[in-house]
């Protein structure tokens, strides 16, 4: 009688298994399977439980629709250890492609101006972490600074900073203000950057303004608001709608992102 329960039991907690899809083009597959096939002949590997293009598939299906280690190890029948490990591999190798903003600079500067926004990446912590909580937003997370060009392409991503820094001090923290100062460029940005200086055009404040004030406001507007294309592109990737790893491996996470990105346009 007892084993016939347990026997119930198991058939209740049975997993099912269903077949799914990522929205990427298989470039991407390729260009992460490459990188990955080179640091494993880098290093000498000779034996992994799955080959490198069903690594890179299992990666992408964690970055870019949020499945959870347990749900990848079910689907690719693994060890959910053996999940985080070829995660964790896969980013810190895309993270180290990454460009710095010196590197993206030399991109930018061919641009006649450049859009700059900053977004509160999501993260699950509780009330006491007071310098993840953002104000603003009224929850938890990291703060990225993202810069797009005139068509709202996604050119460089930040390091992320707690979600309790002001934009306008991320900016000058990673250099941005500087950065686009000395080349001489033209930014367009949100209310957040007032005081950034005369290269970085803001709105005006206040709400009595004057009639050419409010036109200004409009036009500002409009030019900024295509740079919500890349916002969306970056929330495209559902792990960054709500992170749940450690504040340290965001970085990465979002550098990796990028990386990906580039080579998929």
């Amino acid at each position: 009688m007892f084993s016939t329960k347990i026997t119930r039991v198991r058939q209740e907690l049975r997993v099912l298994v269903y077949p799914s899809s990522i929205d990427l083009s298989s470039r991407t597959l390729r260009f992460l399977a490459g990188q990955l096939s080179g640091r494993q002949r880098q290093i000498g590997t000779r034996w992994r439980r799955l080959p490198t293009g069903r690594q890179a598939l299992l990666v992408l299906a964690h970055l870019r629709c949020g499945d959870t280690y347990a749900q990848l190890a079910t689907g690719f029948g693994v060890g959910i250890a053996t999940v985080y490990r070829y995660i964790r591999e896969a980013v810190e190798i895309l993270a180290a492609l990454a460009p710095s903003l010196a590197e993206a600079m030399v991109t930018i500067r061919t641009k006649a101006f450049v859009i700059l926004d900053g977004t509160l990446l999501p993260i699950d912590r509780i009330a006491a972490d007071t310098p993840y909580y953002s104000g603003k937003h009224k929850r938890h997370g990291m703060n990225v600074q993202v810069l797009t060009d005139p068509f709202g392409r996604l050119l460089w991503v930040s390091p992320a900073l707690p979600g309790s820094t002001h934009d306008l001090t991320a900016a000058r923290n990673h250099g941005i203000v500087d950065a686009l100062a000395a080349a001489g460029l033209k930014c367009w940005a949100d209310k957040a950057y007032q005081g950034a200086g005369r290269h970085i055009r803001v709105p005006f404040r206040g709400r009595r303004l004057k009639h050419w004030k409010r036109r200004h406001n409009s036009t500002h507007a409009k030019i900024r608001c295509v740079g919500d294309q890349a916002m969306a592109v970056l929330k495209g990737w559902r792990l960054l709608r709500k992170l749940r790893c450690s504040t340290t491996r965001i970085t990465d996470i979002v550098s990796a992102v990028l990386v990906l990105h580039h080579a998929s346009t």
